[in-house]
This record gives C-alpha cells, sequence and structure tokens, in this order.
C-alpha cells in the first residue's frame, strides 16, 4: 500500500477524500517534525518513532576491499508495539506472543 492507496482506505472510513488527505499528510509531517528534534512519538498499541544517533565508523568497499571512513549519522528508527506484532504475526499463521509480566 503507498500513501494514495492509505489515503483512498482511511476516505472509504471518514468519507471525504480532502479530509483523508490532510490527516494523513498532517499525520506524517508531525511525526516527521517530532523525530527530527530528537523527541520520540509512541503510539500505544502501534509502535514507536524515534531518532538514532549512529556513531563513525569504518567500512569496507566490497568491490576493492578498501576501508571506507563513515561519517556519525542520526537516523529515524521505528520499533513496533506488541499488539502490532501480534496481529503481523497471527496473519502469517503463527500464534500470539505471551504478554511480558510486570515486575
Amino acid at each position: 500500500m503507498n500513501k494514495r492507496e492509505l489515503i483512498d482506505a482511511i476516505a472509504d472510513r471518514v468519507g471525504d477524500k480532502k479530509t483523508a488527505t490532510e490527516a494523513v499528510n498532517a499525520i506524517i509531517d508531525t511525526i516527521q517534525k517530532t523525530v527530527a528534534s530528537g523527541d520520540k512519538v509512541a503510539i500505544t498499541g502501534f509502535g514507536a518513532f524515534e531518532k538514532v544517533d549512529r556513531p563513525a565508523r569504518t567500512a569496507r568497499n566490497p568491490s576493492t576491499g578498501a576501508a571506507i571512513k563513515v561519517e556519525a549519522s542520526a537516523v529515524p528508527r521505528f520499533r513496533p508495539g506488541a499488539d502490532f506484532k501480534n496481529l503481523v504475526n497471527e496473519a502469517s499463521g503463527g500464534k500470539k506472543a505471551p504478554a511480558k509480566k510486570k515486575k
């Protein structure tokens, strides 16, 4: 599913394609700006978006084997929530994962 198909699916539920487009764009824009600023976006049952810093490192060029310096960078990361993981697992024929015990 791409963005256009997502908007169409939401428009079927809310009844208006313009409203669905504005909602999808607002959600994406808000998540991107929040994560870029260094804050975390957690949606209960779905997952969490966060910014992760990658340190500088040395890599290898696979064709020549030469060492390459890779600069430090920040990248976005998504961690799916337990409900989302269970839904995907059940859809692929797996069983529901046991709930974690609270301490």
